[in-house]
């Protein structure tokens, strides 16, 4: 999509964080925002700002982890714009610790935003951008944590890579259409995330975290000294007008990848390599279930 003037973002999580970075740089190219967040105060602040810049918007409180929310919402942003052309899925929290140690409500809550979020927009909005036939695109908020995974935060990484994996079935779903699909995968960002556990819900009590946790006070400063949201915003902008799949921000953690497709690649050459395996595939077998045709 090269030209957003007069079209219709539809923004999970955009009141605060990458969501209004992503709100400013699409306003900055001309389009309409819809903003669905599950915090009041933060919809408040949003619409204060975008009144002020003259943005045609339109504030929506959501819970992405209900369906029936975001359908609500994506129908209010229907009837307001009649016609949505960019979903960003973008609302996401964190939460991590020893696996085998993780209470189920953690899984449920971070699987059920980060996951089932996408999901949910997906289904409510993909049939509605299929239909109206105008030029699309979805954008799905990962994380490098969805393309290296790291000890301590299982459930975030087990809910990005997921991300990651449905935007490329997606993205090769739609490749005839219309709409594009990129999946956003930022490294550190100057955002709230590693205080999400405010919007836990009550079947989720908050944990206690010990501030003086070396690991805790690392993740918080890197997380303070990272990327502005506005930067990230206009990488956004920029992967949609050239119609980009995989979006990073961090070049220099390229290498965290690397490793991880490296060891991967070593243990093809293992099953090349392995007895049990010997005489079973052919020199000459092409196909492939994920072979593109």
């Amino acid at each position: 999509m090269r030209d957003l003037s007069g079209k219709t973002a539809f923004i999970t999580g955009g009141a605060s964080g990458i969501g209004l970075g992503m709100a400013r740089a699409f306003a900055g190219a001309g389009a309409n925002l819809v903003l669905a967040d599950i915090e009041e105060s933060a919809l408040a602040q949003a619409r204060a700002e975008f009144d002020e810049r003259n943005v045609a918007l339109m504030t929506v409180r959501c819970d992405v982890s209900d369906r029936g929310s975001v359908a609500d919402a994506a129908a209010q942003a229907i009837e307001q714009f009649e016609r949505i052309h960019i979903l960003c899925n973008n609302a996401g929290v964190g939460a991590g610790g020893i696996m085998g140690d993780i209470p189920a409500a953690d899984w449920n809550w971070v699987l059920g935003v980060n996951l089932m979020g996408v999901i949910h927009g997906i289904d409510a909005l993909l049939p509605h951008m299929r239909e109206h036939g105008e030029a699309g695109h979805v954008v799905n908020t990962a994380s490098m944590a969805g393309m290296a995974s790291m000890a301590g935060m299982g459930p975030y990484c087990a809910s990005k890579f997921a991300v990651v994996a449905l935007s490329e079935a997606l993205s090769q779903e739609l490749q005839d259409s219309a709409i594009g699909v990129s999946v956003l995968c930022p490294g550190w960002v100057n955002t709230s995330i590693i205080d999400s556990g405010r919007n836990r819900p009550a079947d989720a009590p908050r944990r206690p975290i010990d501030p003086d946790d070396p690991r805790v006070r690392m993740v918080r400063d890197l997380v303070e000294n990272g990327l502005s949201i506005d930067t990230v915003g206009e990488r956004v902008l920029e992967a949609v007008h050239g119609d980009e799949l995989y979006v990073f921000t961090h070049p220099d953690m390229r290498q965290n990848t690397e490793e991880r497709f490296q060891r991967i690649l070593a243990a093809f050459d293992k099953a090349a390599e392995s007895p049990a395996l010997a005489g079973t595939f052919s020199d000459q077998q092409k196909t492939s279930l994920f072979q593109r045709t």
